[in-house]
């Protein structure tokens, strides 16, 4: 019995670009909806449950940023992949910090969007069945220092206050958890809690480890838990 082929949704306004992206999804054996707006991807996204979305940035109505951070209230694990003429760091590490799971720049290669997308339906699928095994050893509430981290809920409870984690942060977070006194290079976050490429040269972690200091850090400049490794990267430590 076959397995009935993974549904994508495109959010494109550009027709040429969005039809041949749907020919070439569907010559891969993919079903493929195409919606010109933001508005009507929305709307698909509700009724035809895709399980990947192709987003454009620049939209009519409602642009793809507001798009995403609409699935990512309901859906922490749909995965995304922008496309988006915006090719900047500040881009990237935007799109990164709302939710998005990849993101290609416009112009792009047909072949390496087709692997894009062939990984990310994997990687759900692999963490929808080994989901009770991902982390296996860190608790839905973690506590170090003064500090909690609701894994269940996606908030960090800390200095008298409770923040909302994206998806990103907290897979950044279940990483350095899982590798705790192990210091980690920039490439192995980048592919380990992401799945982007180690070559991919990006500011995008040194900023979400600012983040974590400001969140968990009494004196984020100089940190306890979060600390930098001089030519290495990252490692996340503290003293029981």
């Amino acid at each position: 019995m076959s397995m009935p082929s993974k549904r994508i949704l495109v959010i494109e306004d550009e027709l040429h670009i969005a039809e041949g992206i749907r020919l070439n999804l569907q010559l891969q054996g993919y079903e493929v909806q195409v919606a010109e707006s933001g508005t009507a991807g929305l709307a698909a996204w509700k009724q035809w449950e895709p399980d990947l979305v192709v987003l454009d940035i620049m939209l009519p109505g409602i642009d793809g940023i507001s798009v995403l951070k609409s699935i990512r209230l309901e859906d922490e694990r749909l995965p995304v992949l922008i496309l988006s003429a915006k090719s900047s760091a500040e881009d990237r590490v935007k799109g990164l910090a709302l939710g998005v799971d990849d993101y290609l720049s416009k112009p792009f290669n047909l072949d390496e969007f087709l692997l894009r997308v062939e990984r990310l339906l994997k990687r759900d699928s692999w963490m929808k069945e080994e989901s009770d095994v991902v982390t296996p050893t860190i608790p839905d509430l973690y506590v170090f220092g003064n500090n909690k981290i609701d894994f269940s809920n996606a908030l960090a409870i800390c200095k008298g206050e409770d923040i909302s984690l994206t998806e990103q942060e907290v897979r950044l977070l279940r990483l350095f958890i899982a590798n705790r006194g192990k210091a980690l290079s920039r490439g192995d976050i980048l592919e380990l809690a992401w799945g982007f490429s180690k070559s991919l040269s990006t500011r995008t972690v040194d900023n979400f480890v600012v983040r974590f200091r400001k969140y968990f850090e009494e004196d984020p400049k100089s940190p306890v838990y979060f600390k930098s490794r001089r030519s290495v990267g990252y490692v996340f430590d503290y003293e029981e």
